[in-house]
Order: C-alpha cells, then sequence, then structure tokens
C-alpha cells in the first residue's frame, strides 16, 4: 500500500503557509490547488502571466481560454490579475515566489533535480522549471518513488539532465517524505506513507538516507 496522487498532493499543501505566493508545476502538484487549508490566504501564481488561481473547474463550467502554464484548464478569482508572461518570470527570479511544487522524475540525494526531458523523446523545452528552482524561496518535488518499470527514481546521482543542482528542499514520494540539507547535502527520511514500511522504501530507494522519523 502507498499514498495516492491525491495523498501526496494534501501533504504537500501542509508546506503551505497564510500569505504565501506559490507555484504549483504539472502533474500532481496541480492537484495541491484543491488543498489548501479553509481560512488560509494562498495567492498561486502560473508563469504564463497569471496571480490569484482559483480551483480546478467542475465538468462543463471550463473556459477554453482560461488555462495555466500547462494548459490545463482553470479558474479565475476576484482578486485575479494577468499580465505578460516577462513579469511573471521577473516575480521567479526576483525572489518573490514563496514556494514552488513541482513533479520530479529524478532526484538525488544532494538535492539535485531532474524533470524536464529524457535524452531521445521529443520535448517543447525546460519551460520554467529552471527558474524556479533557481528563484523561488523553497522547493518541495512531488513524484512517484519509482518508475513503472520498477527502477529507484530517488538515486545517489540523476542520470538524466539536470533541471537544477541541489535546488530540492522536500521530496514527497507514493512511499514517504524526504528532506535534504542543502549545506550537508544528505537527505534524511521524516514520514512513510501508510502501509509502507521501512524495509520497503529502503529497498526501493537508491540514495543513501539518514532516519528522521
Amino acid at each position: 500500500m502507498a499514498w495516492t496522487r491525491e495523498d501526496m498532493a494534501a501533504r504537500a499543501a501542509l508546506e503551505l503557509q497564510d500569505g504565501f505566493y506559490v507555484n504549483l508545476g504539472i502533474g500532481i502538484p496541480t492537484l495541491v490547488a484543491n488543498y489548501i487549508p479553509e481560512g488560509m490566504s494562498v495567492t498561486l501564481q502560473s508563469e504564463n502571466g497569471m496571480l490569484g488561481m482559483g480551483p480546478f473547474p467542475l465538468e462543463g463550467e471550463a473556459d477554453a481560454d482560461l488555462i495555466n502554464a500547462g494548459k490545463q484548464t482553470i479558474t479565475q478569482l476576484a482578486q485575479s490579475s494577468y499580465f505578460s508572461s516577462s513579469d511573471s518570470f521577473a516575480m521567479i527570479r526576483g525572489g518573490h515566489i514563496n514556494l514552488s511544487i513541482l513533479g520530479g522524475m529524478q532526484v538525488a540525494q544532494n538535492g539535485d533535480l531532474a524533470n524536464w526531458m529524457v535524452p531521445g523523446k521529443m520535448v517543447k523545452g525546460m519551460g520554467g522549471a529552471m527558474d524556479l528552482v533557481a528563484g523561488v524561496r523553497r522547493v518541495v518535488v512531488v513524484m512517484d518513488h519509482c518508475e513503472k518499470s520498477g527502477a529507484p527514481k530517488v538515486l545517489k546521482a540523476c542520470n538524466l539532465p539536470l533541471t537544477g543542482a541541489g535546488v530540492v528542499d522536500l521530496l514527497i514520494t507514493d512511499l514517504g517524505v524526504f528532506e535534504i540539507d542543502a549545506k550537508t547535502k544528505s537527505m534524511r527520511l521524516t514520514a512513510l506513507a501508510t502501509g509502507v514500511s521501512l524495509d520497503e522504501i529502503t529497498a526501493k530507494t537508491e540514495a543513501e538516507f539518514r532516519l528522521g522519523l
């Protein structure tokens, strides 16, 4: 047994704080918008030039012209604002975004992140990922612990092209939660997913980690 995508999103939402400006990546991170605690003020920012995104639209209520950077339909709020993507990236590069929650293909024990391409496969480009990991104050990665083949994605060293070196602060997978210390470049297991044993997560993790349960 392990956490579902919704469980991982709910765990990631615990990293939100009142007043935060937050950027959510494509995939599981987009679900975090549905788990913002009631009464907490969190402003969601998108690289394509929107500040103040609402939750995902209900079936039949989607506006095809209203999308986030991942081209998913979203909703707007009374306080939503729109501007150029250059202004949006200036916010990111200027350190004005408190938290970014991103997906990942691989995370290394020193905090390296690979999340944008697999060599030999067609990709449109890195998008805003490189700017996000470099300019945002705290980076949380949410991803499956292993590939569909069973190969580990939490590694001693990434073998895919890096998005950023030593940029991940917290890693949430379907098996558990790891904190990464930028100074010591080490990983610490702080929580196990429901029904997951220490033996299981150890067997499925190539990276070396300390226990902090």
